[in-house]
């Protein structure tokens, strides 16, 4: 079972309101996606506390429902 990329970007965005997000899926399958999401949570955050906060955001489903997540995440310039 997929996971919808439309599914992704409402759960980043439900944990982080103010989230740019952008994902793209690079299989075609589903199941491996790309994901840019910049958002002022992040600032003064290191990387794998930004990536931390999105993992948070995704409920559990990330290694299972969602197989694959390549994650580039920033601050607002």
């Amino acid at each position: 079972m997929a996971m919808a990329a439309e599914e992704i970007e409402r759960m980043i965005k439900q944990a982080l309101p103010d989230a740019q997000v952008t994902i793209e899926d690079l299989a075609g399958d589903g199941d491996h996606y790309a994901a840019i999401i910049v958002s002022e949570a992040f600032r003064g955050k290191s990387r794998v506390q930004q990536h931390q906060l999105v993992y948070a955001a995704l409920q559990g489903n990330m290694g299972g429902v969602l197989h694959a997540l390549a994650l580039k995440t920033s601050a607002p310039a």
